[in-house]
């Protein structure tokens, strides 16, 4: 998958930004790619805590955040992801 500069590949667990290899949690790299599957649209809180969390554990309040937080940080770009407050997170289609 391909988002401007970054490129995510699921079949080698790698997200590279502008040609540089970006560490990334399973989390981290499981929610980018969820997004990114989806962008243009609006991925529901609590689908994404499904897609990442097992039925039995326990989920921090803002774990959510946190990950999408470190993501932003990562790829050292806060408005890729919008938040869109109370309901969930999108990827904003590229023009």
């Amino acid at each position: 998958m391909t988002y401007h500069d970054i490129k995510l590949d699921p079949s080698s667990f790698t997200v590279t930004l502008k040609g540089q290899a970006i560490s990334f949690s399973r989390r981290e790299f499981n929610l980018l790619q969820k997004l990114l599957e989806n962008v243009g649209y609006v991925v529901s809180n609590e689908a994404l805590n499904q897609h990442l969390y097992g039925w039995g554990e326990v989920i921090d309040s803002n774990a959510l955040q946190v990950h999408v937080h470190n993501i932003r940080k990562k790829l050292d770009n806060t408005h890729f992801i919008r938040t869109i407050r109370g309901i969930g997170y999108m990827v904003v289609k590229e023009n």
